[in-house]
C-alpha cells in the first residue's frame, strides 16, 4: 500500500497481477486530492489516509483497471467503504456525478502511461 502522487501504468499492471490479476484497490481523498493504491480491502488505504488527517466524507474508494486504461471502463467506483447513507450515498458505487467527476480528474493527473 503506499501514497501516490505520479504512478505509471505499467506499475498499476504489475499491482493487478500481484494482487488480484486484473484490478488495483485504490482510495481518493477528493479534497486533498491524494491517492493511495494497492491494498487488499479498501478499508486499509481509507485507515491510512484518515490516521494522516483526511475526513471520511472525503474520502472514496475505487478499483482502477489497467487494462482498460483509457476507456470508462478504467476507473471503478464500487467499493463497501462508499456506502454512506448519511451523505445520500446508499450503494457501493459513487452516486454523486460531482463526486464521480473529481475522482476522474485526479485520477487523470496521478495515472501516466
Amino acid at each position: 500500500m503506499k501514497i501516490v502522487q505520479k504512478i505509471s501504468l505499467a506499475e498499476l499492471q504489475t499491482m493487478a497481477e500481484n494482487m488480484f490479476g486484473e484490478l488495483v484497490k485504490a482510495d481518493v481523498d477528493v479534497a486533498k486530492r491524494i491517492v493511495i493504491v494497492d491494498m487488499a480491502m479498501h478499508y486499509d488505504g481509507e485507515q491510512a489516509l484518515l490516521e494522516q488527517g483526511s475526513k471520511q466524507n472525503d474520502v472514496w474508494g475505487i478499483n482502477l483497471h489497467p487494462a482498460d486504461y483509457g476507456t470508462d471502463d478504467f476507473i471503478e467506483f464500487d467499493s463497501m467503504i462508499n456506502i454512506r447513507p448519511s451523505q445520500g450515498n446508499a450503494s457501493k458505487d459513487v452516486l454523486d456525478l460531482a463526486v464521480r467527476q473529481k475522482i476522474v480528474e485526479i485520477i487523470g493527473e496521478v495515472v501516466h502511461e
